[in-house]
């Protein structure tokens, strides 16, 4: 709207420049020819009434004086139907008048002398007629001069307009250009560098779900080649235990042994979960009581750690989801937060809602967040943090984030983090808020 207001004060002042000169053009042109007119006509008329006058005063024909008369009051007649704009041409105008009246006064005399005495002064005559004529010349070249004056006058007021109108052009120039590139900027801003960056995570996800779709097929082989011999070893080791008695030493082996096939069968449970993660079965959930539920389940656990678990102020929302799935991945993201902090710090579990997008559109969701005041992830980690079997952990799997990012995802959500190197970390479930139903 203002780029517009601009743009039409651009053109409404360049069409008033336009008009200005044209009209300038018009009037000063009219202006030069009735200053040249005025003073070619006053001439013209004193010239002709002074060779009447001489006429008169050399052949004493009384029709000359008639003339004489009659072409006097024409021109008073004709200097009181002009009228002036200016105060000094107005001055000038009736000093005109005034001299005339006083030339036909002199006339006068001149006419109602005696013949003799006109004869015996001719030349006196003359320069009686002469001085009195000149006055009006004058008078007549004052008053072309001041029409003069007051073109120049509108041409130093128009000259100002224009330079006002100009300026304002060029400042609307160049706040139309500030503005296109503020324009330019904010479109940039909000929707192309997010556009940008919606593509970039659709083309990472992409990616890492065809990752994950070759590792799951391959898992899946894998862990049913490694079960059957794990289920052979296990019987086999019952067998043993029985053989070996209670007081032999090799009794303990047994015991690592088992302890061993035990992390053994877990490992596979989790690549073949990660490989056929269950359909979750959902339903209308209440995320402050999911939260809860994982707050009491862990709050003894972190305790142990002086580690304190608190659920911050927040209203409730609804989401749709299986309830022991969206648990199992709090619980991951719970105890990542304890073994990121170790000893003496604070999770917090909060529940807010915002309009993010999901599955490639703006939805009101329900973010879940788990805030740790841990070490962070480092920017090594975070380019691997999602790949299946990566862990930084000695005795890790690396499928606990894999397996709950593919969870959230099957709830049609978005798993999220947030992290600052030193300084702890916040991960965020995104899920499709149900908004109530209004009857």
């Amino acid at each position: 709207m203002v780029i517009l207001l601009l743009a039409a004060i651009i053109v409404g002042s360049a069409a008033v420049t336009w008009r200005q000169v044209r009209s300038l053009r018009r009037h000063f042109s009219s202006v030069r020819i009735e200053s040249f007119r005025i003073a070619d006509y006053l001439q013209a008329n004193v010239l002709d009434l002074n060779a009447t006058l001489l006429q008169f005063v050399l052949g004493h024909d009384p029709r000359n004086w008639q003339k004489f008369l009659l072409n006097s009051k024409a021109l008073d007649l004709w200097l009181e139907q002009q009228r002036p704009s200016t105060p000094p041409e107005r001055e000038d105008l009736a000093r005109i008048r005034s001299k005339l009246m006083a030339y036909r006064a002199e006339a006068r005399t001149i006419a109602t002398s005696d013949d003799d005495s006109r004869q015996a002064d001719v030349l006196a005559v003359l320069s009686k007629i002469e001085g009195a004529s000149q006055q009006l010349l004058s008078l007549g070249y004052e008053l072309a001069s001041a029409h003069r004056t007051a073109a120049a006058q509108l041409i130093d007021a128009s000259q100002k307009a224009l330079t006002l109108l100009q300026q304002v052009i060029f400042t609307a120039l160049v706040l139309l250009m500030i503005l296109s590139a503020w324009a330019i900027t904010i479109v940039y801003r909000e929707m192309i560098a997010p556009m940008r960056l919606k593509l970039v995570e659709s083309r990472l996800t992409i990616e890492r779900q065809e990752k994950l779709a070759s590792l799951g097929v391959l898992a899946a082989g894998v862990a049913h080649e490694i079960r059957n011999p794990l289920t052979a070893i296990k019987a086999r080791l019952f067998t043993l235990k029985k053989a070996v008695g209670e007081r032999s030493t090799a009794l303990r082996d047994a015991y690592v042994i088992e302890r061993e096939i035990g992390r053994l069968e877990r490992i596979v449970r989790d690549v073949l979960l990660f490989a056929r993660p269950a359909e979750p079965r959902s339903q209308l959930i209440s995320a402050v009581v999911l939260l809860r539920e994982v707050a009491d389940l862990m709050r003894g656990q972190m305790e142990k750690s002086n580690i304190t678990l608190t659920i911050a102020p927040s209203a409730n929302a609804t989401v749709r989801g299986d309830p022991d799935q969206l648990k199992q991945v709090l619980l991951n993201l719970v105890r990542n937060a304890a073994e990121s902090i170790g000893e003496c710090g604070q999770i917090t579990l909060r529940l807010r809602t915002e309009r993010t997008s999901l599955s490639g559109r703006p939805l009101e969701a329900a973010i879940l967040e788990v805030e740790d005041t841990g070490k962070g992830i480092s920017a090594e980690v975070q380019k691997r943090l999602f790949d299946p079997f990566y862990t930084t952990k000695s005795a890790g799997t690396g499928l606990g984030l894999s397996i709950a990012a593919r969870i959230v995802e099957q709830h049609g959500g978005a798993l999220r983090y947030q992290t600052e190197f030193g300084h702890g970390t916040t991960f965020r479930i995104a899920l499709p808020l149900i908004v109530p139903q209004a009857f």
